[in-house]
């Protein structure tokens, strides 16, 4: 899927690195917000739209609910779109979830089953939302640190990748590979990385994130507060040299550093992509939508 997001490497922009970036003491490519920080003015907002006169923006959010059976919390939608007109972002995206059940909301990105009847279900609360902001979305792959896949019959089970891939089909939204989540839930639920990516249609991918995980009782948590690890870039180096390069974001949310080690980070990246750069995008045999 094609974004107006340049084919680079950028960062997550998170609060302690706005004064270097508005006043010039560093420069991504372009960068990443979490868009429920600036859904309602004041400072947050106006620093936001001063970066982005400076360079381009992706709004990432965190509480669409696009899984949640009862349907979209359709004011927070609005609300994203009204900073999209503001902000006018070269990508918008939400996380593959559920976070709320009847009056009950969680503060968290739930998983889902990945079964025919859930697919149906986020098709249609995918479109719903991009005939609100009148944009199409990128859909991030989460951590799921529940399995649940014995919650589904045989044969109503759908592969996570092909789930995404139908998702993208079905609703003209885009994916948002995030690998370090694949690598997370392939050591903590058995599911090899490469058994996902086989599944997805990589002419469907429209951003990659990298980020660093922690281990706590023997699983990984995808915390966002380290480098990102020796395996993870493997994945992503074998990725881009097999599909091509793809507009990449380092996200880094807890035990910030300082910004020059996010730049560090991100010029591993775009030294990844810079080597694999003549390699090109095909299309090939997916599980169908």
């Amino acid at each position: 899927m094609q974004t107006t997001l340049p084919t680079c490497a950028g960062a997550g922009l998170r609060a302690p690195h706005f004064p270097a970036l508005l006043h010039g003491e560093a420069r991504f490519p372009w960068v990443e917000v979490h868009s429920e920080n600036y859904l309602y003015g004041g400072p947050a907002r106006a620093a936001l739209l001063a970066a982005r006169a400076l360079q381009p923006v992706s709004l990432h959010g965190v509480g669409m609910g696009l899984g949640n059976a009862d349907g979209l919390d359709i004011d927070h939608v609005r609300a994203i779109a009204t900073l999209a007109d503001a902000v006018a972002p070269n990508a918008i995206s939400e996380h593959l979830c559920f976070n709320r059940s009847g009056a009950q909301v969680v503060n968290d990105l739930l998983p889902l089953p990945y079964s025919r009847e859930s697919l149906d279900l986020v098709c249609a609360n995918v479109m719903r939302a991009q005939d609100i902001l009148k944009r199409p979305l990128l859909i991030e792959n989460i951590a799921a640190y529940i399995d649940c896949r014995a919650l589904v019959d045989a044969e109503e089970a759908v592969s996570e990748g092909a789930f995404l891939t139908a998702l993208a089909r079905r609703t003209g939204c885009g994916i948002l590979l995030d690998l370090n989540n694949l690598y997370v839930n392939s050591v903590n639920h058995g599911v090899t990385v490469e058994s996902v990516l086989a599944d997805i249609d990589p002419t469907l991918v429209g951003e990659i994130h990298l980020a660093g995980f922690s281990t706590e009782d023997g699983m990984l948590i995808d915390t966002h507060s380290a480098p990102v690890h020796a395996p993870v870039w493997a994945i992503y180096e074998a990725w881009i040299a097999a599909h091509g390069a793809r507009p990449t974001l380092i996200e880094w949310d807890a035990d910030i550093p300082p910004v020059q080690v996010l730049l560090q980070e991100a010029e591993r990246a775009q030294v990844i992509l810079d080597r694999h750069a003549s390699s090109t995008v095909t299309e090939s045999d997916h599980a169908p939508a």
